[in-house]
């Protein structure tokens, strides 16, 4: 079962480790026959079947998303704004 420091690495079936290291190794299979072209074309290929994946939103949508970070970003710029403003008054009042 285990060895004596309780390793469970080891197999049960008495197998060899070479012949573990043989099955590891990889031969290629078709991406390694292709050159850099072809890997490039697969590459591609790969890019357009993920954006058709994507589910885009319409246009109302957009708009309406565009639409709630804009007026995010500027709450948050007012709010940074009065933030500085008060920390510069108050190094004014405390070095003067």
């Amino acid at each position: 079962m285990t060895d004596a420091l309780g390793s469970i690495d080891t197999p049960e079936s008495g197998r060899s480790d070479e012949a573990d290291e043989q099955k590891k190794v990889r031969r290629g299979g078709k991406r390694g026959k292709k050159g850099p072209l072809g890997r490039l074309a697969l590459f591609y290929r790969q890019i357009v079947a993920e954006l058709r994946k994507v589910v885009w939103p319409t246009r109302t949508q957009l708009t309406t998303y565009t639409t709630v970070v804009i007026i995010f970003v500027v709450i948050m710029i007012a709010l940074v704004t009065v933030i500085d403003f008060g920390f510069a008054e108050a190094v004014k009042y405390v070095f003067g």
